[in-house]
């Protein structure tokens, strides 16, 4: 299972799953959910354009199989420019094998494959081993990218991808932090080395900031004590120095580089961007800082799926190494990737700060359960103003009218 491990930030985590373990106790407990054993979801057959999403109502329910698994009714789901490009057959090729190892050489096919990455729910049932959760606890989680995901009625979790949800937000509003919070926060502390003790004062620019992992990063540097200078286009400007941006760079009136380069260094650059920024945005780090240059656009996943597991890794492992050379030779700066990685611990802290108001949710759009592939499509306008999210819980009974009023009509025209 990956897993963030932020020993900088979360030095008092140990209290928090203390206070956790005081709320909840520590249980033992399993009580299975009076249903049927198929559930509404929304899934894709093959890969492809938002053609491709089906609803139905027959996919099995994820039950609890093993003693730390914990089975969640899900309220809210968010999407994610992730959920585009899977849908679309991205790191499919590395995807599968982590579901099954042997994929390279049987059968085993991922479909139907059920997309979406955020959830925020309640527990409705527990294996034996859990310790942290019991049915009727509120919670949210990102999913792993290999297991099936949130647009769906039900998901089974290990209990240490589970976290409480904050008590201050609505599950809509949860359902928008849990993917972009672990994305930011494994780009930022593991391979950017800021925490909340180091961040006072460091200067930090963040790339294409107005969409989930941006809107995120630039509120937890704030709350760090960062200086955070952001690009964006005009439009976004309000929504970004609202949540705490010092300065905004608008990429889309002249040269976005000339006018960064006409500000004091930076420790770190988050790049949410990619393209051709590598070529330029170096100069803009501190030279022999140790500042660090962190992006989350990597070819790993791309090359994997276009020239197979063995020459895309290889591919891809010599691109870092050689950017990373070159730069650490040069000027003293370090290159680095950064991935999505789900944690559960590393919500508890995130949930702490959303409480404190220090973290707000940005939702940018919501729809009803029926409306998956509306949802899709905004997400495939682009220009992101934070997240859409997906109401799954209480549309699901809309659907189950609808269904009922369609038939009862169809009873009526035989009749």
């Amino acid at each position: 299972m990956a897993s963030v491990r932020l020993l900088c930030l979360f030095n008092g985590r140990a209290a928090g799953w203390s206070k956790t373990l005081a709320r909840t106790g520590c249980r033992n407990v399993c009580s299975s959910p009076s249903r049927l054993q198929s559930m509404s979801a929304w899934v894709i057959d093959q890969y492809g354009s938002s053609g491709v999403l089906r609803h139905t109502e027959e996919i099995p329910i994820p039950t609890v199989n093993f003693a730390h698994d914990v089975m969640i009714n899900v309220s809210a789901a968010s999407l994610n420019p992730l959920d585009l490009n899977m849908r679309g057959g991205y790191g499919a090729t590395l995807l599968n094998l982590r579901r099954d190892p042997l994929s390279l050489v049987n059968s085993f096919s991922e479909f139907p494959l059920i997309l979406g990455r955020d959830l925020s729910g309640v527990v409705v049932d527990c294996g034996s081993g859990v310790t942290h959760f019991a049915p009727g606890d509120e919670v949210w989680a990102a999913i792993p990218p290999w297991k099936q995901g949130s647009l769906a009625e039900y998901v089974t979790l290990t209990e240490y991808e589970v976290s409480y949800k904050p008590e201050s937000l609505s599950h809509i509003e949860a359902a928008s932090i849990p993917y972009v919070a672990n994305t930011a926060l494994s780009a930022l502390v593991n391979a950017g080395g800021l925490c909340r003790e180091n961040s006072f004062n460091k200067r930090v620019l963040i790339t294409g900031a107005s969409g989930g992992v941006g809107t995120f990063s630039i509120q937890l540097l704030k709350a760090w004590g960062a200086h955070v200078t952001v690009t964006c286009s005009q439009n976004a400007e309000g929504l970004v120095r609202g949540l705490g941006a010092d300065e905004v760079v608008d990429y889309t009136a002249g040269d976005v580089a000339e006018k960064l380069d006409m500000m004091e260094r930076f420790d770190v650059i988050l790049d949410n961007v990619g393209e051709d920024m590598e070529e330029w945005a170096m100069r803009l780090l501190k030279p022999w800082s140790g500042a660090k240059y962190v992006t989350l656009v990597s070819p790993l996943l791309l090359n994997t799926d276009s020239m197979g597991l063995l020459d895309g890794s290889l591919h891809a492992g010599l691109t870092l190494h050689n950017k990373a050379f070159q730069n650490i030779t040069s000027s003293g700066v370090f290159y680095r990737w950064a991935f999505y990685a789900p944690d559960g611990p590393t919500l508890d802290e995130v949930s702490r700060l959303v409480d404190a108001g220090k973290i707000l949710p940005v939702v940018e759009a919501q729809f009803p359960f029926s409306q998956v592939p509306q949802a899709f499509q905004k997400l495939e306008q682009g220009h992101a103003r934070g997240k859409t999210v997906v109401e799954v819980a209480e549309d699901d009974e809309y659907m189950e009218a609808a269904e009922s009023e369609q038939k009862v009509q169809e009873t009526l025209q035989q009749n």
